[in-house]
């Protein structure tokens, strides 16, 4: 709980610097407290320096030196996910251990006709038939991945039969095709305009893409391009140097 301000007279003698910290911590608690409750969510302005100056009763440079607002004012930034780069998890799974809801809207469940491009990276013939999916994820309202997999229907029959909003792709191909071994890409781009309207971002904005191809019993199960907004996830990792 914040401590009620001590207003300021004019006359009184200069805050010793002790007292100027603290004035600086209270204000820096008021804000971290409406952003954990939800009075400030990510987007909102951060109140200026003249509302600061009202609302507690301090001076304009305690405000300042609190929230540093410059121009049209300061802003509660998107919290960013962290994900491993080279594990293969549920999306479900992962959005749910954050303590987030999490849904998922279906937009494409089709067989298609593999390209030349296509055949290449699932390691069958040209024309062969694969199970085409493209979903988005999304975390509470926002959309935090746009799913496109081919999958092989040889190596993990049955997929066209799911109902996505109930399983994810992921935990019916772990059912039916045990994970061997995947190979990821990674790359950043400006992604091409169905994904940047599904991930709801802005013209110019950049995305993250994830390149999987998963193994099964020696064969490529499925492959998959996992699109996310940059400004909202990264990839972190720790290594560790074996020992000699």
């Amino acid at each position: 709980m914040i401590a009620a301000p001590v207003a300021v007279f004019k006359g009184a003698p200069p805050m010793s610097l002790q007292a100027a910290a603290a004035r600086y911590l209270q204000v820096k608690h008021f804000i971290l407290e409406q952003i954990a409750a939800g009075t400030l969510p990510a987007g909102a302005r951060v109140p200026s320096e003249n509302e600061l100056t009202r609302r507690l009763a301090i001076s304009r440079m305690t405000a300042n030196r609190a929230v540093r607002v410059a121009g049209v004012g300061t802003f509660v930034a998107e919290q960013r996910v962290h994900a491993h780069p080279l594990e293969v998890r549920n999306i479900a799974d992962e959005i749910r251990a954050r303590g987030h809801e999490y849904r998922v809207k279906v937009l494409a469940l089709e067989s298609v006709s593999a390209s030349r491009e296509l055949a290449e990276r699932c390691g069958v013939k040209t024309g062969a038939a694969l199970d085409h999916s493209l979903l988005t994820h999304f975390e509470d309202s926002l959309p935090l991945q746009v799913e496109e997999r081919y999958v092989n229907p040889q190596v993990a029959p049955g997929y066209l039969q799911n109902d996505f909003s109930r399983i994810t792709p992921h935990e019916f191909l772990i059912r039916v095709a045990p994970l061997q071994r995947a190979e990821h890409t990674v790359r950043a781009l400006l992604p091409e305009r169905r994904i940047r309207r599904l991930l709801k971002l802005k013209s110019g904005e950049a995305c993250l893409l994830i390149l999987r191809r998963t193994f099964s019993n020696g064969r490529i199960a499925s492959i998959a391009d996992l699109y996310h907004p940059g400004s909202r996830y990264e990839l972190a990792a720790n290594c560790q140097p074996r020992s000699p």
